[in-house]
């Protein structure tokens, strides 16, 4: 089972790489490869042809996937990165809170 601590709408920070300390929002989560997409982190460019009839082509830049262990859960509380640990909430359900303050996420 591929199951990933980080969800779409997180906000996160990126460990390494180019992007390094740079935060962002997740805008999709796949977690069959493992990676996430954030925005405007791991920005490329692709030369983009016009598919149809009115449709311009040219040099479009685009968010590129990035590898879930790169990036960081930022808590919305306290406002620092942490690992989301997991716990059962009063309705029953999985939550997942922070390590650092104890605030639900």
């Amino acid at each position: 089972m591929n199951t990933m601590s980080i969800k779409k709408g997180d906000t996160v920070v990126v460990l390494s790489g180019k992007d390094k300390g740079k935060q962002g929002t997740v805008l999709e989560a796949m977690p069959e490869t493992r990676k996430v997409i954030v925005e405007k982190i791991n920005v490329a460019t692709r030369h983009q042809k016009p598919r149809t009839q009115g449709e311009t082509g040219g040099i479009v830049k685009k968010e590129a996937p990035i590898y879930a262990c790169k990036v960081m859960r930022v808590c919305p509380k306290c406002g620092k990165p942490t690992r989301p640990a997991s716990k059962v909430g009063a309705d029953g359900k999985r939550v997942r809170v922070c390590k650092k303050c104890g605030a639900e996420i």
